[in-house]
């Protein structure tokens, strides 16, 4: 059974396999193609959190391969009115694959250790591997045949920065990121894909600078996530020598592509003539997230 909580559980042959999936069901999408890959299949999604791209990307995903898929919500009463494990076991008898949108990290790995079906993480405190995929099978669009790549973030180290590391990490892709003190990773994440990926190649700094120098894609993301509005000021001046700008943007080569996972707050972490500009990829960035996740269920079930 493969489940998919942090990109740790993905070797990189593994991940090639899902991105390359991913690539090759997208350019059969752009020709009016959809192969029914998954008939007969139903993804539960299972959501804590609010969502856009998340939901609509697997929900469509799975009805152009020809599933279906059920949503989820407060409704259900997931680790309210039942135990987890009690909760999990009876779900995994009615649906082929969860995905699931947590506020605690550690809730879904309770429930794939409970739910006798694939599990996959569609965002938590800790991890959001999902959009990390889509995000590389973006930037390698935007850098086609490139040799070597690297990521730069710039920001709070949070989970999408996390899934970022790890992806990049195991595919031989230079990550940098920028971030102050009390807002980056810590050691023990760097211990752990040094240990995984001990060729990879990793740089934290304090100087958003040094970090953009040579990036094939500038990346940032919200300064305050859900969940995090009490420290709503203390983000803003903690962060506020953090946003990626014009003028952060010379420092990256002319070719550099703009990412962020959205929803964005112009004029916080990125400015509008930044995230509207040319070297935005955020529009093609979203629109990936259906193809990443739709190679990754693919490779769930593998077919």
């Amino acid at each position: 059974m493969r489940n998919l909580i942090t990109l740790f559980d993905l070797t990189a042959a593994e991940i090639e396999q899902v991105l390359d999936r991913g690539v090759r069901i997208k350019a059969d999408y752009d020709r009016g193609v959809r192969e029914p890959l998954l008939q007969g299949r139903t993804l539960a999604l299972l959501f804590q959190k609010p969502s856009l791209r998340t939901r609509v990307s697997f929900e469509c995903g799975m009805a152009h391969m020809g599933g279906s898929s059920l949503f989820l919500g407060k409704d259900v009463g997931w680790g309210e009115r039942e135990s987890i494990a009690d909760f999990a076991q009876v779900l995994g008898q009615f649906v082929d694959v969860i995905a699931c949108r947590a506020n605690a990290h550690e809730r879904v790995i309770e429930l794939a250790e409970h739910a006798g079906c694939p599990v996959i993480n569609a965002l938590t405190d800790y991890s959001h591997p999902c959009q990390a995929l889509a995000d590389v099978l973006t930037l390698r669009e935007r850098h086609p045949g490139a040799k070597s790549l690297k990521l730069a973030y710039v920001g709070d180290a949070n989970n999408v920065a996390r899934s970022l590391a790890i992806c990049c990490a195991r595919l031989g892709i230079a990550f940098s990121i920028a971030a102050p003190r009390g807002y980056q990773f810590e050691q023990e994440l760097f211990d752990r894909i040094r240990k995984d990926s001990p060729d990879a190649d990793l740089q934290q700094t304090e100087d958003p600078v040094e970090a953009v120098r040579d990036a094939a894609g500038v990346y940032t993301d919200v300064w305050i996530s859900m969940g995090q509005e009490a420290e709503t000021e203390k983000r803003k001046q903690a962060l506020a020598s953090y946003q990626v700008n014009g003028e952060l943007m010379k420092h990256a080569p002319a070719s550099a592509c703009f990412l962020h996972c959205l929803p964005a707050h112009r004029g916080l972490e990125v400015s509008a003539d930044v995230i509207d500009g040319p070297q935005s990829a955020v529009i093609q960035q979203a629109g990936n997230r259906m193809h990443a996740q739709k190679g990754l269920l693919a490779w769930v079930f593998g077919v």
